[in-house]
């Protein structure tokens, strides 16, 4: 591909597609699905139980990183699934390793958000 140098309509138009990809990973991808509610559910519980900025920003890493290893994962099975159709132990390794990828990184999100909600909703006194 040639690079025919920096224009503003260039970046503007790879955001459009960018923005699309996303649209296209909530549209259709199922585990995306999951995903989303999870994070609209630790939106709505984070506003609710007033999380501290520090608290948001993982909370914001722990979404961004799910739902990327998501799109990650779903461009993966994708293009593997257009090279070849039947079935091929190298393609089943790779899809198996990104959505092991996908795994490491909700049970990481999952864990960050048992940190952070746990003392809040059932504080302990001493």
């Amino acid at each position: 591909m040639k690079n025919s140098g920096f224009t503003l309509k260039k970046r503007l138009k790879s955001f459009r597609y960018a923005w699309h990809g996303i649209g296209l990973l909530i549209r259709y991808e199922h585990n995306a699905w999951i995903h989303t509610f999870a994070a609209v559910c630790v939106i709505v519980a984070g506003c609710l139980t007033g999380l501290s900025a520090t608290e948001w920003i993982a909370v914001t890493f722990a979404i961004g990183s799910v739902l990327a290893a998501e799109a990650f994962n779903s461009a993966i099975e994708a293009l593997a699934d257009r090279v070849n159709e039947s079935y091929d132990e190298a393609i089943k390794r790779t899809k198996d390793l990104a959505s092991g990828a996908v795994l490491l990184l909700a049970i990481a999100a999952a864990v960050v958000g048992l940190i952070i909600f746990v003392p809040k909703l059932f504080p302990v006194s001493l």
